[in-house]
């Protein structure tokens, strides 16, 4: 267990919050139908990608730091161990956040319907859902899942093609900054090219999933508000959405290395 370190804990930790901050996302939506205001849930969503999207940027030089400290004897085979302990933190941090989905659907339908309250003040409405009182009255509404919550839930109403595209884009976006920092290590001679190329495969897997994915689930969800679907189908969509992302996050075990030399080989292009 050396390549467990203090740093590499700490890093697991980051990512870990991370993917349970967009997994539970998913959740914003089904809020926003319930309560019939989709544009304010829309904010919302925003807000937690965004969040999401600075953190994973923010633990990348700490993530790459990992690189620099590893032993020189087998520094391949060491940061590979570590990189895969981070895969399986986001894999951890997706279930957390399936998990928590139900309480925080609960949870976001208040913040939305404040957000309303407060004509769309988001320093605002993070004054209010930070104060004490709405905190422990928050408590209440933290309940284990339960089996019931997957009643009516039928696996011919999935989409396959959605459920798959998801996974893989997700699989893609969990490797993208551990595959191009690991290629540094394959190619040393173009490290500092492999290192950038994380950013291009982010932004890559983002508008992949921008303009595969959440048009899908928005238009669902504008069905719902406007009585012309079931939020039952919302349901069902969201729960696919989040079992493709486990998935994807297992997947990125497989992708991990094989991504590493495709962008090694990719670089002797560029330089």
């Amino acid at each position: 267990m050396e390549f467990l370190t203090e740093k590499l804990i700490y890093i697991a930790l980051f990512i870990f919050i991370i993917h349970s901050i967009e997994t539970l996302a998913y959740a914003v939506r089904l809020s926003g139908a319930r309560v019939k205001m989709i544009a304010s849930a829309l904010s919302l969503f925003n807000i937690m990608v965004m969040v999401s999207r600075l953190a994973n940027m923010m633990q990348q030089p700490f993530t790459g730091s990992l690189i620099d400290t590893a032993p020189s004897n087998n520094a391949q085979e060491f940061v590979e161990t570590q990189f895969r302990f981070l895969i399986g933190a986001s894999t951890f941090g997706t279930i957390l956040g399936m998990f928590l989905l139900p309480s925080f659907i609960a949870l976001f339908s208040r913040a939305i319907i404040h957000l309303s309250q407060e004509k769309g003040s988001v320093p605002s409405l993070f004054k209010r859902i930070f104060s004490f009182q709405y905190i422990k009255r928050g408590i209440t509404h933290f309940n284990l899942p339960k089996f019931s919550y997957l009643k009516d839930t039928k696996i011919k109403d999935i989409p396959i093609r959605l459920f798959l595209v998801n996974m893989i884009i997700t699989a893609i976006y969990t490797i993208g900054v551990l595959s191009a920092l690991y290629a540094a290590l394959l190619a040393p001679e173009r490290a500092s090219t492999a290192i950038m190329a994380s950013g291009l495969i982010n932004g890559i897997a983002t508008i992949l999933l921008v303009i595969f994915v959440d048009p899908k689930v928005s238009v669902i969800a504008d069905d719902v508000v406007n009585q012309r679907g079931s939020y039952q189908t919302l349901k069902n969509i969201s729960l696919m959405m989040i079992t493709s992302r486990l998935l994807g996050t297992l997947l990125a075990q497989l992708f991990f290395i094989p991504g590493a030399k495709y962008i090694a080989w990719f670089t002797q292009f560029i330089v």
